[in-house]
């Protein structure tokens, strides 16, 4: 198995660091000029689970990719600091020992993208993680719904990174997007990326929430100019989360905003993946939208709390041929 890893190529756990994403000037010309044709999306994507399967031991290693790639998510009113610790201590050991071993993937040094909580839990994180190079995410501006005053939203920027951030997935106004307020984007979310400082910015769109795919293409391009390093879907606490045909769009969005500037923008799906199986699809369109460089933790993420459990389900079932209840592998 460790040989068939080394060649697939499917797992490389390096955190690189990409520089950040500069932005440029607000161009409406580049906004106007969008046009998303939904039956083509939809036709694409529905080729995807009929193109391309992923079998046995390339699977194990495209599962191990996957999880180098999850942003380990808790943001639940009754997190407490014991359960933020066992998630950060799940996240630097993803997979049982045995299943590594079993694998031949023990040397990987396998750990998840990121654990991403509320401010409060910062400290708690960021001390629970020292030592281990996995960076702590913060949901800012007044996550999920992005509506405290402007002021508020920038301190709680400021106050997440001096607590130990090193990322931070901001919300955007979903109004700007839903009047086509697109110069209001673009303030709000360059000021955004100010307060950011040295620290990453992801930026939500809440894709669910902004009434057409046409406006989901048009604020994806917005929030790269303002300088996002990521954009990502959702919040998950939408009624529709992540989606295919979304992260298509966005994606597109992605590759067309790199051939005009040269700057590579991260995507982080978040939401409703819950399963192995949705996840290799979401690899899958990646490598083949935007190519291997992006298969990374620094250009790709899930937003993602249960995806992990299922993913060692899936990893034991290739090494024993049977599967497990879900309540052995626990996120935290």
């Amino acid at each position: 198995m460790s040989e068939q890893v080394k060649k697939s190529g499917a797992v490389e756990i390096l955190h690189n660091h990409f520089p950040r994403v500069e932005g440029c000037d607000f161009h409406p010309e580049w906004v106007d000029e969008i046009k998303v044709n939904k039956s083509a999306v939809d036709r694409r994507i529905a080729s995807l689970s009929g193109r391309r399967t992923v079998k046995k031991e390339w699977q194990a290693a495209w599962h191990l990719k996957a999880i180098s790639c999850i942003d380990l998510t808790t943001l639940s009113g009754d997190d407490t600091p014991g359960r933020v610790r066992r998630l950060c201590a799940k996240a630097r050991n993803p997979v049982r020992s045995d299943i590594l071993e079993a694998l031949g993937a023990q040397h990987l040094g396998l750990t998840t993208g990121a654990v991403c909580v509320y401010h409060e839990m910062i400290e708690t994180a960021v001390n629970a993680l020292r030592g281990s190079g996995i960076p702590v995410a913060a949901v800012s501006t007044g996550f999920p719904a992005g509506l405290a005053p402007l002021e508020t939203r920038l301190a709680e920027i400021r106050a997440s990174v001096a607590a130990g951030a090193e990322e931070i997935d901001i919300v955007i106004s979903r109004r700007h997007v839903l009047t086509g307020n697109w110069q209001a984007l673009y303030d709000e979310v360059k000021a955004y990326r100010d307060a950011c400082g040295e620290a990453h910015m992801k930026s939500i769109l809440a894709t669910g929430q902004l009434g057409s795919i046409t406006k989901v293409a048009k604020a994806s391009m917005v929030c790269m100019m303002a300088g996002s390093d990521f954009i990502k879907t959702s919040t998950g606490m939408e009624a529709v989360n992540a989606t295919l045909p979304v992260s298509l769009v966005m994606i597109r969005m992605i590759r067309e905003f790199y051939e005009k500037t040269g700057q590579k923008v991260g995507y982080k799906p978040a939401g409703g993946i819950g399963t192995a199986k949705l996840a290799l699809q979401y690899l899958v369109l990646i490598k083949e939208e935007l190519g291997d460089e992006w298969l990374s933790p620094n250009l790709f993420r899930f937003g993602a709390s249960s995806l992990l459990g299922d993913i060692e389900r899936q990893l034991e079932h290739f090494v024993t041929g049977r599967y497990s209840a879900a309540n052995r592998h626990p996120i935290g």
